[in-house]
């Protein structure tokens, strides 16, 4: 347990960086409420909810549905906090409705959603939820993740001309790869790969890195990977 700060009541970060695939570790903070923002990590490793008061996340990454549903795990706290909020006017802050907690939390109790949702994001998402539970659970959808993005990073380590950009292991993120490009200019290779069918090893745009960036999300197999290190392979030693 970490200690917090006088005058701190609540803390957030996320629980991983979706853009560069960087993994921070899931601690309580002491002194005030806990969140975390899961979305591009929740489903695909383990976690002890216990050290948070606010775990949420949305479904278009591990859970290999549809943006725009969100899903939060909160603590009793975290819970009376929200509605002691609601209840003051006088705090001075003005919640739209779109962000306000409480409504989303005295909806959840009924199985309701402030919003209407797409449907298909739901079937997605339950689908998604069911196969996850089939294959043993949190657990082995950890491993999967684990498995794949080895793959990326044993990879990135055989080769001179790439090194992972989270360079230490500790916090490499087993779910999003990011491998850093040094003299190989990696648009051409991704679209090299891209003219062949080969789509999605994208850079996120506003980091500005030369590199790919890579999902190892539970529903990825393992094959597929070993398969684009090969394809990777193929067009670096021709360049």
């Amino acid at each position: 347990m970490h200690g917090g700060q006088e005058g701190i009541d609540a803390y957030c970060y996320p629980a991983h960086e979706t853009s560069t695939g960087a993994l921070s570790p899931v601690k309580r903070i002491a002194g005030g409420l806990n969140l975390v923002d899961a979305t591009s990590v929740a489903g695909g490793i383990q976690v002890d909810i216990s050290q948070t008061d606010v775990y949420y996340f949305s479904g278009q990454k591990c859970f290999a549905a549809e943006g725009g549903l969100w899903v939060a795990l909160a603590s009793p706290a975290a819970q009376e906090r929200a509605q002691q909020i609601k209840e003051n006017p006088g705090a001075g802050r003005w919640i739209p409705p779109v962000l306000d907690f409480s409504v989303a939390l005295k909806n959840s109790v009924k199985d309701q959603t402030l919003n209407t949702p797409a449907i298909a994001t739901l079937i997605l998402w339950e689908d998604q939820v069911q196969w996850m539970l089939s294959q043993g659970g949190l657990a082995e959808m950890e491993k999967r993740t684990r498995a794949s993005s080895a793959v990326l990073y044993e990879w990135a380590a055989s080769r001179p001309e790439v090194c992972p950009y989270i360079s230490n292991p500790r916090e490499q993120s087993p779910v999003v790869v990011t491998i850093d490009f040094k003299d190989i200019d990696a648009d051409t290779v991704i679209a090299q790969l891209r003219a062949n069918g080969i789509v999605d090893i994208d850079p996120y745009r506003a980091l500005g890195q030369n590199q790919i960036r890579v999902a190892c999300f539970p529903n990825i197999e393992v094959a597929d990977t070993q398969a684009l290190t090969a394809c990777l392979d193929y067009v670096i030693d021709r360049l």
